[in-house]
């Protein structure tokens, strides 16, 4: 009976630590956002893209690349039609550049501090120079312009 016990209990042992092991690891994997529109929080948009805290006075781009920030609203229809047009341009710009969302319901502290007072709001971040606001749900076409000239700065071509 005690060998019965003692196998139980060295079996539960070994088996907890297995999972636990296969647990940390999984944990530890990073998973890639390329492509794909991330949602920031104001203390990850202080990280990723400006914080405010740290230069009150002036501009300071916190990334390595450009990035749109999207600022919306999970209730605004006009936010609703520019989410898919979002997404569709974050995978058109894979590597090139990051597109952020910002619930302006939820994080009013930096949509207090961009004084967002309409929605969908669109910042649009050069990694040199000041960024530019646009306001309200634009053609497609007009971002990829935007990004295309302002953010990778490729010269309009003339037809």
């Amino acid at each position: 009976m005690k060998k019965i016990n003692l196998k139980l209990i060295l079996t539960i042992f070994v088996f907890t630590f297995s999972i636990l092991d296969f647990f940390g690891q999984a944990s530890t994997k990073t998973i890639s956002n390329e492509g794909k529109v991330i949602y920031l929080t104001s203390a990850e948009f202080k990280e990723k893209v400006f914080n405010w805290e740290k230069s009150p006075e002036n501009w300071v781009f916190e990334g390595d690349r450009p990035c749109i920030v999207d600022f919306y609203a999970d209730w605004c229809k006009p936010c609703r039609m520019v989410a898919p047009i979002m997404e569709e341009l974050a995978l058109k710009y894979k590597g090139k550049l990051t597109i952020y969302k910002v619930n302006t319901d939820k994080e009013k502290e930096v949509s207090s501090v961009f004084g967002i007072r309409s929605i969908p709001s669109v910042l649009f971040c050069p990694t040199k120079g000041k960024p530019q606001m646009a306001t309200g749900a634009l053609p497609k076409d007009t971002y990829i312009q935007v990004i295309e000239e302002f953010l990778l700065g490729n010269k309009k071509q003339t037809r």
